[in-house]
């Protein structure tokens, strides 16, 4: 019994890393659009008797889920002994929660669709606010890979004399641990929101960071998005006497002219190669194949 790779757009790099990685079969996939926009699926690689593993982000899910559910269910028809997902980046994850009345809990709808057509998950640290786990809306097996170990790796084979900045209280627990495995101070900052668009960012004593003044400020979050946040974080470091900081995200979601944005305000920014983008520089693959040899051990195939 063999594993199948198959790669969508934006994860071919990452297939062929599996493939590689797992002693793996790549898979052969034509998909397009018809020119009604409805979604055209065909599964080249014979898949029957055969692991399947479909590498796909879910960073524009709207515009990918279609395929991704026709394929799954497409290798499940025909015959395939399992299939699974390899979505680095997980969306519909922040509308945890009905905010106004009728408004759609869209994290749980979207994780029944991925639980009914796949037999496990792995993604690499979701967006877990009001949630403990992903146990608690997907009904399938799942790992989350945590990024903190390859920023760390990074940041101490990349920055000289570091200061971890997490941008937030919500993030202290995870710089801390990545402040840990570099072996460098951290702080957190305090965000006092006024208002919808009127959040003040405040910076703790900087007294109690030995040399601070001489420290490579590295801010840290989850995703970049629009970038605002970040940026204006940046500056705000800046003004309290810190340098330009590396700003490093997990997620390059990246807005129209969010690079551009940060760039402006930062040393240099990097993020994980959970989405495809040029600021990628630290690589996941091999957590990744990790975590999916782990699953399917679990799984009994």
């Amino acid at each position: 019994m063999s594993t199948v790779i198959f790669g969508f757009p934006g994860q071919e790099s990452l297939a062929r890393d599996l493939v590689s990685g797992l002693g793996a079969q790549p898979g052969a996939m034509l998909l397009r659009r018809f020119p009604d926009g409805e979604t055209y699926v065909r599964l080249d690689t014979p898949v029957e008797g055969h692991r399947v593993v479909l590498a796909c982000g879910l960073d524009h899910p709207d515009e990918r889920l279609t395929g991704l559910v026709f394929a799954a269910a497409t290798a499940r028809e025909l015959g395939a002994r399992s299939v699974g997902i390899v979505a680095p980046y997980l969306g519909y994850m922040r509308q945890d929660a009905r905010f106004l009345p009728g408004e759609a809990v869209t994290s749980r709808h979207f994780a029944r669709i991925l639980s009914e057509n796949a037999d496990w998950l792995v993604t690499v640290d979701p967006h877990l606010h009001r949630y403990k786990s992903l146990d608690e809306i997907y009904s399938i097996p799942s790992i989350v890979v945590p990024a903190a170990p390859a920023i760390a790796h990074w940041i101490a084979a990349n920055v000289a004399n570091p200061l971890l900045v997490g941008p937030d209280e919500e993030s202290a627990q995870w710089v801390a641990e990545v402040a840990r495995r570099a072996g460098a101070p951290h702080i957190v900052l305090n965000k006092i929101r006024h208002g919808d668009h009127d959040v003040e960012i405040a910076v703790p004593d900087l007294s109690q960071v030995p040399d601070w003044r001489t420290r490579m400020p590295v801010l840290v979050d989850d995703i970049i998005s629009t970038a605002r946040t970040m940026a204006a974080t940046a500056s705000r470091l800046v003004d309290a006497g810190l340098q330009k900081p590396v700003c490093i995200g997990v997620h390059a979601l990246f807005a129209p002219e969010a690079q551009g944005l940060l760039e402006s305000c930062a040393t240099r920014v990097v993020t994980c190669s959970t989405i495809d983008h040029a600021s990628n520089a630290i690589d996941l693959a091999p957590a990744l194949i990790d975590a999916v040899a782990a699953i399917q051990g679990q799984a009994g195939g």
